[in-house]
Parts: structure tokens; C-alpha cells; sequence
């Protein structure tokens, strides 16, 4: 490990300059894996205080992460999501109504964008998402420690989707049929969390919670070094609720106490997560976790999907709710618009929960 702290603090090396020559190639990680390469470059390898902490700590008395039957009673699957959202923040669901035809033509198109050429792929290439649609590696390359190893492409599915026509033809209509299903699964899912917590099923969607949607399709190549790096860093959810659609090579892991676990894929099943305006509307009745993805070891190129699930009402005041507030459990979070919020989140970069604790009263 002391190699590679000294590699990264070297003094001849200029991370910025690095940095901002890999984003201005437009290659992407998958570009870099392209050309042949056999080490990962300096600005993807993780300090040594984040490598030790990819050791596997999965052990063998540790709860997984739940797995829930929609299919079943409506008060009983509500129960278990309520549990899952409090014990875990995070669960798998099964019999959702999405059918597998659908799952794996979205997993496929955006798999497809990804393997373009990198000049097919470049006119896409931003950081800002002015036309709905960016594809880039890293949305906080320019405030983290250290890169990750994987690309993505995110489109703005609401409440103003983006332009049909901005969207690559390669995953158009996938993405287009993609959003129609979260669109119901999404309603569906925030209603079951409001009844969770005794609130009439359409409180959060009054809130305007399924209206902002985001997706963000994640495409993590095979890594020459995977214990040097990772694939997505440690970080909590900002938004409601993040629905996931992972590939079967896996690499999530979620932190439950003072352990990682593994969120294995299970065929046909999706992954909801909880994230901190959850949290903090809540009241922490609900928790949001920090997540992440290992670099994929792996031969083959490793395929999610998330959906963030946040109000378009970007001006108005969030807090706990008052329905959730008492003498006995005053709140614990101050009030704040959700563009304040969001913009802090995207100037701390992906940062473990440092956004809920924040906003937390003293």
C-alpha cells in the first residue's frame, strides 16, 4: 500500500492536468480498455485508506439484503417494504410487473451505446445536462479523490423528458419503454413507502416525487487492476427512491452496520434504495446507506441502470414531514429547497452521507 500512496502524491505527477486530459479525449474508461492497456493510469487508483476497505467483510451471520414478493398481500407487502426501508434502505423486488423481455432489451441497448466507437459516442460527451442527455465518464471526476472505472450515459426522463431525438438511436426506444415502466413500478413503489409510514398512499407523489426522474445507465468494463480502484465510490442516494436494474455479474454492495454486503442479482428482480430526502421527509423513520460497486474483475463488461426518483418541485421546502413530527420526536432535520440541496450534493461529489449530515439539527 505504501507504493501506492507514494504513486499517488509523486511529485512530478499533475492530477489535475491528467484529469482534465482523459475528460477532453472523450474515451472513456472503456475507451482506455480499447486501447490495449494492462495497468489502470494514476488518476483511477484509490488511496490506500479507501483499498483496505475493499477487503470482503461479508460474513457468514450477516442478514442479506431482503428480497420482496410484490405479488403477495398488499398490507403484507407493505409491511416488508416499511421494514426493509427502516432496517436496511435497501431490498429487491420480484413479480413487479415489468416484463423480462423489457428488462433485458434496456440492459441491452445500453450495453450497445456503450460498445459504439468512441466517435459515435463522443458527440454525446458533456458534463452538463442542458440537453437531457450526457455521456461521460464520472459525474464527480473533478471533485473526487481518485476516478472510477466505469462510463455512464444519463437522460432526463422527467418532468421535462429530454428531446427524443437528443437521445442515441442505439437505446432510444428502449430508454422511451424503460421510462413507462418506472413510470407505473415508481407510482407504485412511493405508495407503498407513504403507507409505510402511515401517510395516505399519495402523499409523496403529491410531493411531486415521481415526476423528477433521472436515469443513469452504468457500464463498469473489465478492470486490469480491480484492487486498485473501484467501480462506483461509497456514497448515499440524494433523491426519494433510485430504482435499479443490474446485468447478473454483480459488484454492489451495500453497508449494513459496520459491514459490507454483497446485493446479489437475482434473475428478474430490481433493487430500490432509499435516499436521503427519504430520510430526512421521513424523519428518519426510513434510512439511506451508503453503496458502492467493486471494480469489476471480471472478463465480461458489468451493466446497471438507475433510476432516481426526485420532486420537480425544485423550488419548494422540504423537511420532515409534520405528520411525522411530535413532542416525543421533534424533527431532526432543518428546511430546505430541493435545487439547494441538490446543488450541494453535486459540489460535495460522491462523498458518503455528508449531505444528510448537513442538514441534520444539532
Amino acid at each position: 500500500m505504501a507504493a501506492n500512496g507514494t504513486l499517488i502524491g509523486h511529485e512530478g505527477y499533475d492530477r489535475a492536468g491528467e484529469v482534465k486530459q482523459f475528460d477532453d479525449s472523450k474515451l472513456g474508461v472503456k475507451g482506455l480498455v480499447d486501447s490495449g492497456l494492462s495497468s489502470i493510469p494514476r488518476i483511477f487508483i484509490h488511496p490506500p485508506e479507501t483499498l483496505q476497505q475493499l477487503n470482503p467483510t461479508t460474513r457468514p451471520d450477516v442478514e442479506p439484503i431482503p428480497t420482496i414478493d410484490l405479488s403477495g398481500h398488499r398490507a403484507a407487502v407493505v409491511d416488508q417494504v416499511s421494514g426493509a426501508c427502516r432496517k436496511f434502505g435497501f431490498f429487491q423486488i420480484t413479480n413487479h410487473g415489468v416484463p423480462s423481455v423489457v428488462l433485458d432489451r434496456t440492459i441491452a441497448a445500453v450495453k450497445a451505446f456503450h460498445e459504439q466507437p468512441t466517435e459515435a459516442k463522443a458527440r454525446f460527451y458533456r458534463r452538463e445536462m442542458g440537453h437531457g442527455v450526457s455521456y461521460l465518464s464520472n459525474v464527480d471526476l473533478y471533485t473526487s479523490k481518485a476516478a472510477s472505472w466505469r462510463d455512464t450515459i444519463q437522460v432526463r426522463l422527467g418532468p421535462v423528458p429530454a428531446d427524443g431525438d437528443d437521445v442515441p438511436e442505439i437505446c432510444r426506444e428502449e430508454i422511451a419503454a424503460w421510462n413507462k415502466e418506472i413510470q407505473r413500478l415508481g407510482e407504485e413503489m412511493l405508495g407503498m413507502v407513504s403507507e409505510g409510514l402511515g401517510l395516505p398512499a399519495g402523499k409523496l407523489k403529491e410531493m411531486t416525487c415521481l415526476e423528477g426522474r433521472v436515469m443513469a445507465g452504468h457500464y463498469y468494463p473489465p478492470c486490469p487492476q480491480p484492487d486498485l480502484t473501484v467501480g462506483l465510490t461509497s456514497h448515499s442516494d440524494p433523491g426519494v427512491l433510485t430504482v435499479v436494474l443490474q446485468d447478473h455479474i454483480g459488484g454492489l454492495q451495500v453497508k449494513h452496520g459496520d459491514t459490507w454486503v454483497d446485493v446479489k442479482p437475482v434473475p428478474g428482480a430490481l433493487v430500490i434504495n432509499v435516499g436521503d430526502l427519504l430520510q430526512i421527509i421521513s424523519n428518519e423513520e426510513y434510512k439511506s446507506v451508503d453503496h458502492r460497486v467493486l471494480a469489476n474483475p471480471s472478463d465480461e463488461p458489468r451493466v446497471s441502470i438507475a433510476v432516481f426518483l426526485n420532486p420537480s418541485n425544485r423550488e419548494g421546502v422540504f423537511g420532515p414531514l409534520p405528520e411525522l413530527v411530535s413532542p416525543e420526536k421533534p424533527a431532526l432535520y432543518k428546511q430546505f429547497t430541493f435545487s439547494e440541496f441538490m446543488m450541494r450534493f453535486f459540489t460535495k461529489g460522491l462523498d458518503g452521507k455528508t449531505l444528510v449530515n448537513y442538514y441534520k439539527l444539532q
